[in-house]
């Protein structure tokens, strides 16, 4: 992303007064699929956003850009009209498939690292980027358990998606945080392999652990571990913005403010809560 957002925020209807109150907000991310026809009807509380000139993110969740079947042109366009409608500086979707043979998922699954799934994954992306008015940002998704038959570990795969794309990198430090403790890695050492230089920005999330597994469930507080992981980022790089996700489960304003002034606390950024 272009410039120096700070921290941002998920754009959800059920929180848009509290969004809409924050004083130094420079930057939201919306769910393009919960935007219908967004060439005639924007949301108001989007629009009042954009007046402000607020940056609006429209992140994809359904264009199944690992699947090993071409991206569905409708989806793909839906995803441009919302860019072009917002103004947006880019879009973002999700290095994940959720269909295979016609059926849906109803998740985001992760990518095999394979070969084969990575020239599956670079041309979907390329038929994807062909149609963006736009960059394209991609996040790799947090996993609870790996494909076998693995023939690239998860920097090597995204880092080779990246460069033959030119795609950039929306990284999720909480997925980051997931998967290493669901694999009993060190959330780090991933940090030093990937390529940070491409990064357009960064999700942060809480989660759970269940069943010995822990979950990026977007509807928990953002742990401590997560923001030390804030931390060691941008002591490596400097992000153009962070953001907040919460998609359910939202706490008092208070505690949402908390959040983001934790988040910004952990990156050494400007409050956007006062």
């Amino acid at each position: 992303m272009p410039g120096d957002y700070g921290v941002g925020i998920g754009w959800r209807p059920e929180i848009a007064g509290f969004v809409a109150d924050l004083p130094g907000l420079r930057f939201v991310e919306v769910v393009a699929e919960s935007l219908h026809a967004p060439a005639r009807s924007i949301p108001d509380g989007l629009r009042d956003l954009r007046a402000r000139d607020v940056a609006v993110v429209p992140h994809g969740v359904r264009l199944s850009l690992g699947g090993a079947e071409p991206v569905d042109p409708a989806r793909v366009r839906h995803l441009a009209e919302c860019a072009t409608a917002l103004g947006s500086p880019m879009v973002s979707e999700h290095v994940a498939f959720v269909r295979a043979g016609g059926v849906e998922v109803g998740h985001l699954l992760p990518v095999p690292r394979t070969r084969d799934s990575l020239d599956a994954t670079v041309d979907n992306v390329r038929r994807t980027q062909a149609e963006l008015p736009v960059p394209l940002a991609l996040e790799p998704v947090a996993a609870l358990f790996d494909w076998p038959g693995a023939e690239l570990d998860e920097a090597d795969f995204l880092t080779e998606l990246l460069d033959r794309t030119g795609a950039l990198l929306l990284l999720d430090i909480a997925n980051v945080y997931a998967n290493a403790r669901n694999r009993g890695e060190d959330p780090l050492h991933l940090l030093d392999r990937l390529p940070l230089e491409q990064v357009a920005y960064v999700h942060v999330a809480g989660g759970a652990e269940h069943d010995g597994r822990y979950h990026d469930t977007h509807t928990d507080p953002v742990p401590a571990e997560v923001l030390e992981l804030i931390t060691q980022l941008c002591g490596r790089c400097r992000p153009p913005a962070l953001m907040l996700e919460r998609d359910g489960h939202y706490p008092p304003a208070d505690a949402l403010r908390a959040e983001l002034d934790a988040i910004a606390h952990a990156a050494g950024r400007p409050l956007v809560t006062a």
